[in-house]
């Protein structure tokens, strides 16, 4: 065996599990990452993981391994950086305990991240959201289960991992009801709950009798609901709105959206965004900024505030049909 290999296992092992104690969350990432390049590797030279050095891992590799993530698998860019964050991490480990290795690591450091487009976000509106939630078939289980998530998810914006670890005991429905989370950075929030929603989750709990460490929203074998399913319940039901609403089959509707979905609502009715980030578990205020760019009631209204006196505040609508299509070219 190599250096590399008693490396990268002290480096999962002492370095994220014990110094860093990092989440379940990043330990995977981060295992799925090396997963991933080493069997690159592997196609590229047959050397058994296990026989790998850290030769064998040099820069050129990595670009090639980060190029493959984009083109053959299809990863995004920020999946691309994800995977480069993770390389880095062990590197920069490495270079501690590998000395002899200190231009081939700094080279490997000085991959940089690759900068992409911020696109708006995606969000449903009112009738869009409505159509979702009322998709589920009441009549069954898991009907009953996916409207109490999806209602709960678009209401509170929990992130997916969030509400798929929710046990029964983080549900407070007495006064004051909210629901207890413990989020990204494990920071803990709770998040107040509506009339409506709690209307669905006391009639859910109800049904689902756990005991206080039970799943809140378990699958049909009991288990946590993966990121996959999860992503696949919800496009179904997105899929069944859609002849209710046209403008759904335009729109690629993840557990994500719920989330900006409840941030745009938020931001609607008045909220200041430094509440809304609060809200979201956001590290920085910063963060939800981006919801702002999105809001194009918010542009118009601040428009409106720039229209010179004597003149009527709104936009600009042709007066001629010919004068409409011109404009619409």
């Amino acid at each position: 065996m190599s250096s590399l290999a008693p490396t990268l296992q002290a480096f999962f092992v002492d370095r994220l599990a014990h110094q860093r104690a990092a989440s379940p969350h990043t330990i995977s990432a981060y295992r799925d990452t090396f997963r991933l390049l080493l069997s690159f590797c592997y196609e590229r030279s047959g050397t058994a993981p296990s026989a790998l050095s850290f030769d064998d891992l040099d820069a050129g590799l990595v670009a090639a391994f980060l190029a493959h993530a984009e083109s053959a698998r299809g990863n995004s860019v920020r999946t691309r950086n994800a995977r480069l964050a993770a390389i880095h991490s062990f590197f920069r480990y490495a270079a501690f305990r590998h000395p002899e290795h200190a231009a081939l690591i700094q080279r490997v450091l000085a991959i940089p991240p690759k900068r992409y487009e911020r696109a708006l976000v995606i969000f449903l509106e009112r009738p869009e959201l409505e159509a979702i939630l009322a998709a589920p078939d009441q009549a069954t289980w898991v009907g009953r289960r996916d409207r109490a998530l999806l209602l709960l998810a678009a209401q509170t914006g929990l992130r997916q991992s969030e509400l798929t670890g929710l046990r029964c005991q983080d549900v407070h429905l007495g006064p004051s009801p909210y629901v207890r989370c413990s989020g990204k950075g494990r920071k803990e929030r709770c998040t107040p709950l509506t009339r409506q929603t709690l209307k669905v989750l006391q009639a859910w709990v109800g049904e689902r009798e756990g005991a206080p460490a039970d799943l809140l929203f378990p699958s049909l074998h009991g288990g946590r609901l993966s990121a996959d399913a999860f992503g696949r319940l919800l496009h179904n039901y997105a899929a069944s709105a859609s002849r209710q609403q046209p403008s759904l089959a335009e729109k690629t509707v993840t557990p994500h959206v719920l989330r900006h979905t409840c941030a745009m609502d938020l931001l609607k009715r008045g909220v200041d965004t430094s509440v809304i980030a609060l809200w979201l578990g956001h590290e920085s205020v910063q963060t939800t900024q981006i919801y702002l760019h999105a809001d194009m009631s918010l542009k118009e209204r601040a428009l409106a505030l720039t229209t010179p006196p004597k003149i009527k505040a709104g936009c600009y609508r042709p007066s001629d049909a010919l004068l409409a299509f011109l404009a619409g070219r």
